[in-house]
């Protein structure tokens, strides 16, 4: 059976799933579309909390850009990993103590302000956005290839399966449906990385498999990929041209926006006390690591491979997997020396003259099925930039995807990796459109500008706040910023800049007020997202500040943030004694009050 049958199954039975689960687990309450009811086991949680973190970014994209950038590819894995160790220790059993939906209640209430709530809805409104974008972008690149439809008819199709399970399920239906796609996921991940270990190095533990001898030449793998990378023209595979000072930029900025991005947070007030919540991070960290460990695996055997298979062959033999991702409009040949072989290379950006517009997918001339051949059979680009020797246009973002045909692995295999980047994508999607909906229905319209609004009519303006954020949310997959990693690292930036300050602030400072938190927000988002805008969209591949790249300048925008909160707080006067004693019970042992580990404080 060929690989479209098996997809057309296995992603079927797969949605089947989801959509049966969100049917079954539909919520009837706020309390149950917004924190699915707060009874969530703590194993259960922590599947949840996994695939809700394992975006399109972690499955689909972290191993391809450590498989392009090599050593500068590790600040994705160090930061997001550190990231999670960071909000499951500092700030997860704080949080869930304070017991409320939301980052914007925690803020809205800590520092007594309706003002600061309505700014912190904004920013993880611009945040969760950002993020979601990367998503939706992965559900087309998946949808491209498999289902043989172009990239935005893909984000369409995810649109609406998105749109059913989160609208009806809200959390709850979101948090039993992400237990399903964390199994679905991670076993579409290991399948191949376990398979191509074997068949590379002949020790089926991909960890191991990467640092091990390559059987082809009995030399190390890792030497073996250095030394085709050096033939080619491409840096070292092991070095990186990043500067030690951005690497750190990066990681930190990941590692803080991860404490501060409200979809994760949000999960923690799913279980039934603090130490569930604590629990529940511990073996949401266990079940994260299981991918992140085996990525920089992945990433070895697929450039391997690829550089393998593609340098110097004649475009009339390459295997077929190749033209299946051209006509999928994710990988492009451009014959600019006539000899018919492919020259893949580190010598220029085969696309050099759309160098800097990260949003560029070849499109060719012609239709899908009738697209314009030149002398060998190639698909022609209707402008072929012509300076430099490199050949080859690779979309990054398919190299976990393209991982089973490059290896030659079998079409179920090829197939349920596609029902696993499905899973990781719509997963990450339905949680931050859910943060969207409770935002303006929560947030800004119940605890901003109608207090009286009914339960009833809170959980209809959550739904349709949901819908419009879907079809928001489709726009930007259609027209992504950059590539899904790439995209997701923004948002990070971001969270880091406006939230993470002001949730540590709030929880372990009693001086801080709501004049610092607001000044502090606003001039860290705008400040990090100015750079961004710039950097990215204005003035790409102009000088950088201190040489800090867009994705890394989140940690010079979170440091903007506690400047400013720390010396605007020290200027106004204290907060409240009520809020002060807050702080106190938030942060201090319930023993200290003689109280049980039960449930939320009050306040």
């Amino acid at each position: 059976m060929d690989v479209r049958y098996w997809t057309y199954i296995l992603v079927g039975l797969t949605f089947a799933l989801y959509i049966g689960i969100a049917i079954w687990s539909r919520a009837g309450s706020t309390k149950e579309f917004y924190v699915a009811g707060g009874g969530v086991p703590s194993i259960a949680n922590g599947m949840a909390t996994a695939a809700d973190w394992m975006s399109a970014a972690s499955f689909i994209s972290m191993a391809g850009i450590i498989s392009f950038a090599g050593r500068d590819g590790s600040v994705y894995l160090m930061g997001w990993t550190g990231g999670y160790v960071l909000l499951a220790l500092l700030l997860a059993p704080y949080l869930r103590r304070f017991g409320k939906f939301t980052v914007p209640d925690f803020i809205g209430d800590r520092y007594y302000s309706r003002l600061a709530r309505f700014v912190a809805v904004i920013c993880a409104i611009f945040v969760s956005f950002t993020y979601v974008a990367g998503q939706m972008r992965g559900v087309g690149v998946v949808f491209s290839r498999f289902l043989e439809v172009d990239v935005n008819t893909g984000v369409i199709i995810g649109m609406v399966i998105v749109l059913f399970y989160a609208v009806l399920g809200g959390m709850k239906g979101i948090t039993y449906t992400q237990v399903a796609q964390y199994c679905v996921l991670i076993f579409a991940f290991m399948v191949p990385a376990i398979f191509l270990s074997f068949q590379m190095t002949g020790n089926p533990v991909p960890q191991i498999g990467m640092g091990g001898e390559y059987l082809d030449t009995g030399m190390p793998l890792l030497e073996k990929l250095d030394g085709l990378s050096e033939e080619l023209g491409f840096n070292t595979y092991t070095e990186g041209q990043k500067s030690t000072f951005d690497v750190f930029c990066i990681t930190a900025a990941l590692m803080c926006g991860t404490a501060g991005l409200p979809h994760v947070i949000v999960r923690f007030y799913t279980v039934k006390k603090a130490s569930a919540a604590r629990t529940s991070a511990l073996w949401a960290l266990l079940f994260i690591a299981i991918l992140y460990t085996t990525a920089p695996a992945i990433a070895v055997f697929a450039r391997v491979n690829l550089l393998k298979t593609v340098s110097e062959t004649s475009y009339t033999e390459v295997p077929e997997w190749f033209k299946n991702w051209e006509d999928s409009e994710l990988i492009a040949w451009v014959d600019k020396n006539g000899d018919g072989k492919i020259q893949y290379n580190g010598d220029g950006a085969a696309f050099a003259a759309l160098e800097g517009d990260p949003k560029f997918i070849p499109r060719f001339k012609g239709k899908r099925d009738d697209a314009e051949r030149g002398e060998f059979g190639e698909r022609l680009l209707e402008n072929p930039p012509t300076d430099g020797t490199n050949e080859l246009y690779i979309d990054r973002d398919i190299i976990v995807l393209a991982n089973p045909e490059i290896g030659q692995l079998p079409n179920w295999v090829i197939a349920l990796v596609a029902a696993g980047g499905l899973a990781a994508a719509l997963s990450t999607a339905a949680g931050l459109l859910l943060v969207i909906s409770t935002s303006v229905a929560h947030d800004l319209v119940k605890k901003t500008f109608v207090p009286g609004l009914s339960e009833k009519s809170e959980l209809i303006l959550a739904r349709c706040a949901a819908a419009a954020a879907v079809i928001v949310a489709g726009y930007f997959g259609i027209n992504p910023p950059g590539f899904v990693a790439e995209v997701v690292a923004f948002a990070f930036g971001l969270a880091a800049s406006s939230f993470f300050p002001a949730i540590i602030l709030g929880i372990f400072s009693k001086r801080t007020t709501m004049q610092g938190v607001i000044a502090g927000m606003i001039s860290g988002l705008t400040f990090t997202a100015s750079y961004i805008i710039y950097f990215k969209f204005i003035n790409a591949g102009g000088t950088l500040w201190w040489g800090i790249s867009p994705e890394g300048i989140g940690t010079v925008g979170m440091l903007v943030n506690f400047v400013v909160t720390i010396l605007v707080s020290l200027a106004t006067p204290h907060p409240p004694q009520e809020i002060r004693d807050l702080v106190d019970r938030v942060r201090l042992p319930r023993a200290a009050f003689g109280e049980e580990d039960a449930g939320p404080v009050d306040h």
